[in-house]
């Protein structure tokens, strides 16, 4: 497994996700802000979407 991945980096293959790239989150961005609008608390917001509580406060935290 490890030479596997060590022979494509020695080709140039990029591996790994994009930096800097937070698909989900970014995607749940709008419905976080709205529940937080609606006074949800973050446990709730994070239950109900399927994420972490930790999520929803980077996702707030960033957003404002």
């Amino acid at each position: 497994m490890k030479s596997g991945l060590a022979a494509a980096r020695a080709r140039g293959k990029v591996l790994g996700r994009q930096k800097g790239e937070r698909p989900k989150s970014d995607r749940l961005a709008p419905k976080v802000l709205a529940l937080v609008a609606e006074k949800r608390s973050y446990r709730w917001i994070a239950r109900d979407l399927g994420i972490s509580k930790n999520t929803v406060a980077a996702i707030v935290q960033r957003e404002r």
